[in-house]
């Protein structure tokens, strides 16, 4: 089984979940922390996946960064429907309830941030890919500098 395949599933996988969290209803605060902690380092795993490529520690494959990206693009749709009301901690500040448009912008550049990544992966050209793939990483280290709270 290849890359590709296993991208593929779990591609199926959150694309089956997407509208389930979108209604997403936790019976306790700990499960939205468990859902949005887990959703998180899902994405984490697949942009760290890329990171040798992109350092050139090993070589370019044009079929796996898009899978990577592709499992990115469902995934990082997730989490934000477990930040609701009462589902404070897990690590967050409470600057995300004082502050909804500010978090709900640092969600829109994620967002943003990945469909740069996703046309520079579809073009092919390395150049962009890596500077798109610099820009994701900023946008998670803002929203990270703004509303989590440093370990």
């Amino acid at each position: 089984m290849n890359n590709k395949f296993f991208a593929s599933i779990a591609v199926l996988v959150a694309s089956l979940c997407l509208p389930f969290a979108a209604q997403a209803q936790f019976a306790k605060a700990e499960d939205a922390v468990k859902y949005r902690q887990s959703a998180f380092q899902l994405m984490g795993s697949h942009f760290g996946r890329m990171q040798p490529v992109m350092k050139g520690q090993i070589p370019y494959d044009k079929a796996a960064i898009a899978a990577n990206i592709a499992v990115l693009n469902e995934i990082s749709k997730l989490p934000w429907a477990a930040f609701g009301a009462g589902t404070e901690g897990g690590g967050t500040k409470v600057e995300i309830w004082l502050d909804p448009e500010d978090f709900k912008k640092a969600q829109d550049k994620l967002a943003i941030s990945l469909k740069a990544l996703t046309a520079a992966s579809d073009a092919g050209n390395f150049d962009n890919l890596r500077v798109a793939y610099g820009q994701v990483g900023a946008s998670c280290k803002a929203c990270h500098d703004a509303f989590r709270k440093k370990d």
